[in-house]
């Protein structure tokens, strides 16, 4: 009479199975809670948003949130980095579109700057500065930035023959220090997100007009 294994065929047992389900059920729950925060905390901002608000929207537990993300504020900075890195993904495919270098990095100025969740970057920022225990959050995710925008840059100027003024890697630096610039400045001021794109464009000069 044959019986059910309780292994797998490798003769591992199905405990390792079990456990990457989990882990997958785990990482499926953690980017839901990451999804709904985000809706939330753009809409009505850090103090306007309660665990418990989240937890509801999410068909979750309070205790989830918190066994996930441990604060708010935590959350609040990792869905804000998240975003971003999503809205630099957005820009890259939005510029890969264009023919010439300026029309390149005006297709990445206005994609980045009238990005939807721009302003929730700066204010994770900003949250950082007030609680160093998130700053590495932040740290990590400009750095992605950075990689990630030389990566891109360097791809378009090997495939089209530009000549840059400047290497990819510090291209993509100057990018991001000035979109960020602009973007803390901007919000300060209510500026709308053409406003200030065309402020951006404005202060990349030379770095629009790459030889091609």
């Amino acid at each position: 009479m044959s019986t059910l294994s309780n292994r797998d065929d490798d003769g591992e047992p199905r405990k390792r199975s079990r456990t990457r389900a989990t882990r997958t059920a785990g990482q499926r729950k953690r980017s839901h809670l990451l999804d709904v925060a985000s809706a939330l905390f753009k809409a009505q901002g850090l103090n306007g948003v309660t665990i418990t608000a989240i937890a509801d929207a999410a068909d979750a537990f309070p205790s989830q949130i918190t066994y996930y993300f441990h604060t708010k504020e935590a959350l609040f900075v990792e869905a804000a980095c998240r975003d971003m890195l999503h809205i630099a993904e957005s820009a890259e495919l939005a510029a890969a579109r264009a023919r010439t270098p300026a029309t390149y990095m005006k297709a990445l100025v206005d994609s980045v700057l009238q990005a939807d969740g721009l302003a929730f970057f700066v204010e994770a920022l900003v949250l950082a500065r007030q609680r160093t225990d998130l700053a590495a959050q932040v740290a990590r995710t400009i750095e992605r930035l950075h990689v990630d925008g030389a990566r891109a840059f360097a791809g378009e100027v090997a495939r089209r023959g530009w000549r840059p003024l400047a290497a990819p890697e510090l291209m993509s630096r100057k990018f991001w220090a000035i979109a960020l610039g602009v973007a803390l400045e901007g919000q300060a001021l209510g500026k709308a997100g053409a406003e200030m794109a065309a402020d951006m464009v404005e202060l990349l000069g030379a770095m629009a007009e790459t030889s091609s």
